[in-house]
């Protein structure tokens, strides 16, 4: 749930006095609010010398709760909701565009999951650049391990007469954002959809989001999960969850990515040990050999499984200079479709 502070800005009510009265009575987040005797708060609140606007205050939270808890929506409804605003966003690779039938969904989160080198981040990197050129969309890139390249990003980008304004346009569109942990994270992810509502209140359509990637999201989980305790993965599953609202809530595609370094490299999750393989992996969340009938699971566990509406693998093959997008999961279509480019093909 998002700290209140997160809410002064729509709403000046909840200003440092009122959040400092909640904070005395331990509410920081909207969260705490909903799970605390109201009734109690306002009788407290009614001692107060600014007893009016506190009071106030809680009416406004009532009431942004109250907008919160959307109705539910019959299948026609979702269908007709996936016409008209989920629409589909070239990759900017042909061959990965066709295989996913148009490129990434609006509204869906797409896991990519592959073995070191196997240029998951040059894909992520050149889906951002398309959506800034070809949809003329802003991209809200998060970067956990100094991955990104404005540099490269321009390499994407069509050549011509004017290639150095496009550059500069396209570019222009796409604001990096440097995250080490996963509570700077959530901050990032609360701060971004506060800023969402605010353009949509306004009526702001010029250059819209279109496009967040996560480069990565293992690189934030994977510090946080093992041992006995439990709130690592609940943090996981609340950033996974965070993530599809943003995506289904403001028509957004949400790309992550898992990455995996290392040969055999070994993860403690949840008290059981991984053996992951090289040969093996796809949001930036990687998937790991089970070690039974050949079969892959999830390296960020069960739990994570379900969090991604599509699931690609991106493989390598050094030996004959290509590479293979496959599926694995997908809402629509049938797992276990590839896709494979020559390297001299622009190949991701």
């Amino acid at each position: 749930m998002a700290p209140l502070k997160h809410l002064e800005m729509e709403n000046p009510i909840i200003d440092a006095c009122f959040r400092d009265f909640c904070s005395s009575h331990g509410i920081l987040t909207v969260e705490d609010f909903l799970i605390h005797d109201l009734y109690e708060l306002a009788a407290f609140a009614e001692r107060q010398v600014d007893a009016d606007r506190l009071k106030e205050g809680i009416t406004v939270m009532l009431s942004l709760v109250e907008v919160k808890c959307r109705p539910w929506l019959n299948g026609m409804e979702l269908l007709e909701d996936l016409q008209r605003n989920k629409q589909t966003l070239s990759s900017g690779d042909n061959g990965t565009d066709s295989l996913l039938q148009g490129g990434l969904r609006e509204g869906q989160v797409t896991e990519l999951v592959g073995p070191s080198s196997s240029g998951k981040t040059q894909f992520c990197m050149q889906a951002a650049a398309s959506v800034a050129e070809k949809q003329e969309g802003s991209v809200f890139y998060i970067d956990t391990g100094n991955s990104f390249s404005a540099r490269r990003i321009a390499q994407f980008i069509c050549g011509s007469s004017a290639a150095a304004v496009l550059r500069k346009r396209v570019l222009s569109r796409i604001s990096c954002h440097t995250v080490y942990d996963i509570y700077t994270m959530f901050d990032t992810l609360q701060g971004l959809e506060v800023a969402l509502r605010s353009q949509e209140q306004m009526n702001v359509n010029e250059c819209r989001l279109r496009l967040l990637v996560v480069d990565s999201i293992s690189s934030l989980i994977t510090p946080i999960l093992g041992g006995s305790g439990s709130q690592g993965r609940a943090l996981m599953v609340a950033l996974g969850y965070l993530l599809k609202k943003l995506a289904h809530e403001h028509n957004i595609a949400v790309l992550v990515l898992l990455k995996f370094r290392g040969i055999g490299c070994v993860i403690l999750l949840q008290s059981s040990f991984f053996l992951i393989s090289p040969s093996v992996l796809k949001v930036t969340n990687y998937t790991v050999g089970a070690g039974e009938n050949g079969k892959t699971k999830p390296a960020l566990g069960e739990t994570w499984k379900s969090i991604p509406h599509v699931r690609l693998m991106l493989s390598r093959d050094n030996r004959n200079n290509s590479c293979t997008i496959s599926i694995l999961k997908h809402t629509s279509m049938l797992s276990g479709q590839t896709v494979t480019r020559k390297d001299n093909q622009q190949c991701l």
